[in-house]
């Protein structure tokens, strides 16, 4: 297996100190967080996952700094796994200026978002998010073919694409030679949990990549009416919910080539969850 590691959790280390970090570990590879970020996110203090980041890249500068990204990286030994970018299909704009950054430093896939998210309430209609994102993914192909860059759709909570038969519904319109899934256990034990062998073998040429962390479930207060109110935290992948031997034991019987990337955003040293997390999936390999 190839493990990897997204840099939306390592917001307060430059490219080549992530490069270090992941290449002191074991690892092969890192999937680079690129997105735009306002000014007000720059103008706080502390860099953090989901504002300012120290290695700053973003949609409209990606292509400046790819030559200096793929030389750092290669120094270093770490393959560029992909792209953690956030665009919707329907941002034409954004994702051309990814895709040029993408081809200038060799990354394989830009993840592209739906045409919108879902919200659970569901005051928003499924089937004008599904007809607007698979016209949204064809014309982003217009885009992308040839140029040997993938675009991926993430398995997430909160979209229309929460499990993996939701997720194949909309990439099934496409060939997997330009439209890959991105498989995702820690979203799905919240939203969109399928069984392990099922999913993988639906998806089958179309799973393109991993991501992997945990969660599990933790009970709150009861209400008036004695419903008792559900919480997910993160934690170690060995003591989550989701069943990683079984999927790594699908994933080699699938002889799956891509990478595994680790996502794990709790409040604990970096270098601690990392060279957890790659341990740990390497004793199921055994």
């Amino acid at each position: 297996m190839k493990y990897s590691a997204t840099t939306v959790f390592l917001p307060e280390l430059s490219m080549a100190g992530q490069a270090e970090l992941l290449s002191g570990l074991g690892y092969d590879g890192v999937e680079l967080r690129v997105r735009r970020v306002t000014d007000e996110q720059r103008a706080k203090a502390e860099p953090s996952s989901w504002g300012y980041h120290v290695n700053d890249v973003s949609p409209e500068n990606f292509k400046e700094k790819a030559p200096e990204i793929r030389k750092i990286l290669s120094d270093h030994g770490i393959a560029l796994a992909g792209l953690a970018s956030n665009a919707a299909c329907t941002d034409l704009e954004q994702i051309k200026n990814l895709l040029e950054g993408a081809v200038e430093a060799g990354a394989p896939f830009i993840r592209v978002g739906a045409y919108s998210g879902f919200k659970p309430d569901g005051s928003q209609n499924y089937w004008e998010i599904y007809g607007e994102t698979v016209a949204g993914y064809a014309r982003v192909l217009e885009l992308t073919r040839g140029t040997g860059v993938k675009i991926l759709m993430e398995i997430h909570g909160n979209t229309i694409h929460p499990s993996a038969s939701l997720a194949y519904r909309v990439v099934s319109n496409f060939s997997p030679d330009d439209v890959g899934v991105i498989y995702d256990p820690q979203n799905m034990v919240r939203d969109g949990y399928e069984t392990i062998a099922l999913a993988l073998q639906l998806l089958g040429p179309y799973i393109a990549h991993l991501h992997v962390g945990a969660h599990r479930p933790a009970a709150g207060e009861a209400d008036e009416k004695g419903t008792v109110s559900w919480k997910w935290e993160g934690c170690r992948m060995a003591e989550g919910l989701f069943d990683f031997p079984v999927l790594m034991r699908e994933l080699k019987k699938l002889d799956y080539q891509h990478f595994i990337t680790i996502e794990d955003f709790r409040a604990a040293p970096a270098k601690e969850k990392l060279a957890d997390a790659i341990a740990y999936l390497k004793s199921l390999e055994e």
